[in-house]
C-alpha cells in the first residue's frame, strides 16, 4: 500500500506519463520557478525585514527644529 491505496508502481506510471507530457526541461523550469516564489515569501515573511524602515534617511542631513519650552498649565483655585 502506498498513499491512499495508491501503490508505488502507480505513482511512477502517473510520473512517467507527465514527464512525457511536458518534458524533463519544462519540469525543471518550472521546479525553480516555484523553488524562488517559496523563497520570495519566506523573505517576505521574515520578521527581520519587518523591522527594518520602509525608507531610509540619507545621512548627513538633520532637521532644522527649535526646541520649545513647554509651560505649566495654569492651575485654577
Amino acid at each position: 500500500m502506498g498513499f491512499g491505496g495508491i501503490s508505488i508502481w502507480q505513482l511512477l506510471i502517473v510520473l512517467l506519463i507527465v514527464v512525457m507530457l511536458f518534458g524533463t526541461k519544462r519540469l525543471k523550469g518550472l521546479g525553480s520557478d516555484l523553488g524562488d516564489a517559496i523563497k520570495g515569501f519566506r523573505k517576505s515573511m521574515d520578521n527581520s525585514e519587518a523591522d527594518k524602515p520602509a525608507v531610509e534617511e540619507p545621512k548627513g542631513q538633520t532637521i532644522d527644529a527649535q526646541a520649545r519650552k513647554v509651560e505649566d498649565p495654569v492651575k485654577k483655585d
